[in-house]
């Protein structure tokens, strides 16, 4: 007992103090210097509410630590709703390039949100984020796409057949057959493309616009399908597909590296033959 107190008192002794002082000073530096500084970046992003249709569309700024934040425009979007702003509206799915939900215009070009990295080579250099240019807004960063899907079912995108095809048994392609419908059953109907030509912005109510024409030239390519004659019929007048002037937006913006514009000149070479 005498040896326990004779321990325990020898901690009251000042060296004692300062040393145990010392030695919790010099484990806490390496703490800090582990800590990842501060890298903050700003976004501006489009706001509008149809709640309160008095109100001006405004854009709004948000700062973020990179540091805290995942790599992608949608991780920010993301933070900023859980954390920041609730309010913030977007489209959102399977954050992998598949569903196309999170198309938006993201420093001036349209893309997918989910698969564009947060630029870091200008850290002072704001993000600037709006919704698919020419297309009504519903609200913050989601367009109305309505009438563009209705322009997507026009085009009748299934397999359509004259004879009935046999019970039980597949259609089956040759892989010279398969391989054309490459580089078009990709698409995703984020309609990037679309919003990014301007004959669509142009003749939107009459133009059906490249990612809607890529999706038509892909049931024209399909060697099962029998109705080439009828889709075609169906582009036969001045604005389906003719007011594409080749200007190749649609091209270089699509987030899958796809070429709308070859499809279109490939339904009207068919349109020549015919």
């Amino acid at each position: 007992m005498a040896f326990t107190l004779a321990t325990r008192s020898s901690w009251n002794s000042p060296a004692l103090r300062l040393l145990a002082q010392r030695g919790l000073a010099t484990t806490a530096v390496p703490r800090m210097a582990s800590e990842k500084p501060a890298n903050p970046k700003s976004f501006k992003i489009y706001r509008w509410n149809p709640d309160a249709p008095t109100e001006k569309p405004r854009m709004q700024e948000y700062k973020l630590d990179l540091g805290q934040t995942g790599p992608m425009v949608l991780d920010a979007l993301i933070k900023i709703k859980n954390e920041v702003d609730s309010t913030l509206t977007f489209r959102r799915s399977c954050r992998e390039g598949i569903c196309g939900s999170c198309a938006m215009n993201i420093d001036g070009k349209n893309t997918l949100a989910c698969i564009t990295h947060i630029p870091k080579d200008q850290p002072t250099k704001d993000v600037l984020i709006y919704p698919l240019p020419h297309m009504f807004v519903v609200k913050d960063l989601v367009p109305d796409m309505n009438y563009f899907y209705k322009q997507y079912a026009s085009i009748k995108p299934w397999l359509q057949r004259k004879d009935a095809p046999e019970p039980n048994k597949e259609l089956l392609q040759s892989p010279e057959d398969r391989k054309k419908l490459d580089g078009l059953y990709e698409c995703i109907l984020c309609a990037c493309c679309s919003t990014a030509c301007p004959s669509y912005w142009w003749n939107q109510d009459v133009y059906l616009g490249p990612s809607v024409l890529l999706q038509a030239y892909r049931w024209m390519a399909d060697s099962r399908d029998q109705h080439l004659n009828e889709r075609l019929e169906q582009m036969e007048n001045a604005f389906s597909v003719y007011r594409c002037h080749t200007i190749m937006n649609c091209t270089r913006t699509c987030p899958k590296h796809l070429n709308p514009g070859s499809a279109i000149a490939q339904i009207k070479l068919l349109l020549a033959k015919n």
